[in-house]
């Protein structure tokens, strides 16, 4: 089993920059199977709502408290937590009592299909898009082996983090490759430093792990 690895290499307040920054990345290991998803974290009834309307086929979850619903069938569940798409979200602001943040998602779906709706729509909430399954070519010239199974995008909204556990005032778009840490050296490191060279950019923050 592996995990990926990411890296800052873009940052900028302007969100239309950072999706276009980030697809001319993505469009560098895009191949056929490549997939794109999209989550957000809405902190108010309304913005569920508005995101609601405006995304009708994302799904929504809130919160529930630890052990909740033990021993309550799946069904007998609030459609709240146990998600729900946007037309099928409760109208009573009763409803969302103790549910908040509303996590908002779309998984796995076409590249191309979701990235700029969700751009505009996400506003100043904290979200996230991240482009899966690229093919991130050798670099033969520099010693460098390409990546599959971890290569990816990631463009950060209104985050530092990809945790969802900084919220930030810009965008930030990250590199992922595979982890490969020998004597505590993250090996992988130089090729994330070659990919970004592709693009006319370069790594400007620490690792972030997932």
């Amino acid at each position: 089993m592996s995990n990926d690895i990411a890296y800052p290499v873009f940052r900028t307040p302007d969100p239309a920059l950072a999706l276009s920054t980030a697809r001319r990345l993505m469009e560098f290991g895009r191949c056929e199977y490549s997939e794109v998803s999209a989550d957000a974290e809405l902190p108010s009834v309304a913005e569920v709502q508005r995101m609601a309307k405006e995304l009708p086929e994302g799904w929504c979850r809130g919160r529930e408290e630890y052990g909740e619903f033990d021993g309550v069938p799946y069904e007998d569940q609030p459609p709240l937590v146990v998600g729900v798409q946007g037309p099928g979200l409760p109208a009573d602001p009763a409803a969302y009592e103790g549910r908040l943040p509303v996590e908002w998602e779309m998984w796995d779906v076409p590249v191309g299909s979701i990235e700029d709706a969700f751009t505009a729509a996400i506003g100043s909430n904290m979200g996230r898009i991240r482009w899966e399954n690229l093919s991130w070519p050798d670099a033969p010239d520099v010693g460098l082996y390409g990546e599959f199974k971890h290569a990816g995008v990631s463009l950060l909204l209104n985050l530092s983090t990809r945790e969802f556990d900084e919220p930030a005032d810009d965008h930030t778009v990250l590199v992922h490759v595979r982890s490969a840490i020998v004597n505590g050296r993250q090996m992988r490191e130089p090729y994330v430093h070659w990919l970004a060279e592709q693009m006319g950019l370069s790594v400007i923050g620490a690792e972030q792990r997932s």
